[in-house]
């Protein structure tokens, strides 16, 4: 199976959201929908595709805001980090803070914490706690493609200084994430390009001097 992943850039953040499927049916599953509901709508139309579920890297303002609308919408099941409850409730002073109307803060239907392998429908991920960006941020693998949030980016990577940010932390789930994934594997971030690992530790310079600290 061939797994096509689609991004659409919404809200003032120009967040990535991602929407995968498989090219030999019509399941999709929602990565991070931040905004801009209409425009994520319009990639499901056009591909004649049926969203199965939504899950999220993390709960910062830029990645939940289209949520609950698709949730009503499509009928499907939201999942969150278990670690992520305080950032989510947070959603309304976060918009406020930053000068953005608010939506409808989206309700979690499903709550993960373990790391490991995680089944919706048809597709089979694999979690990776990554903290740091926000307590209960997390990766997902499927095939050979990663959904990091806003963990790594090209060039960079998340920032720590807002609540529930850890520095210590981030640097502790960069490593892990580098021992634990193919290095090829596409990167797909929460804001920016594609990457990979490989280009990331040749390149940006919060992951080159972590190359000691590898297993």
């Amino acid at each position: 199976m061939n797994l096509i992943v689609e991004t659409v850039k919404t809200g003032p953040f120009q967040e990535n959201t991602f929407i995968g499927w498989n090219s030999n049916s019509d399941g999709a599953f929602l990565v991070d929908p931040g905004d801009d509901a209409h425009l994520i709508i319009d990639v499901i139309e056009r591909n004649s595709i049926t969203p199965k579920a939504i899950i999220n890297t993390h709960a910062h303002l830029d990645h939940i805001g289209a949520v609950q609308h698709l949730k009503e919408k499509y009928k499907i099941p939201f999942y969150l980090h278990t670690n992520e409850k305080m950032i989510l409730e947070m959603y309304e002073a976060s918009c406020k803070m930053f000068g953005i109307v608010s939506n409808p803060r989206p309700e979690v239907d499903i709550w993960f914490k373990n790391e490991g392998e995680l089944i919706i429908d048809k597709f089979r991920f694999n979690t990776i706690n990554t903290p740091g960006h926000t307590p209960g941020g997390t990766c997902l693998q499927i095939q050979n493609h990663i959904f990091v949030g806003d963990t790594i980016f090209r060039g960079s990577v998340g920032r720590t200084d807002l609540p529930g940010g850890d520095s210590t932390l981030l640097e502790s789930s960069l490593i892990h994430l580098l021992n634990s994934m193919d290095h090829d594997f596409t990167i797909h971030s929460g804001h920016g390009p594609d990457t990979t690992l490989n280009y990331e530790l040749s390149e940006n310079p919060f992951l080159i001097p972590l190359k000691n600290k590898l297993n």
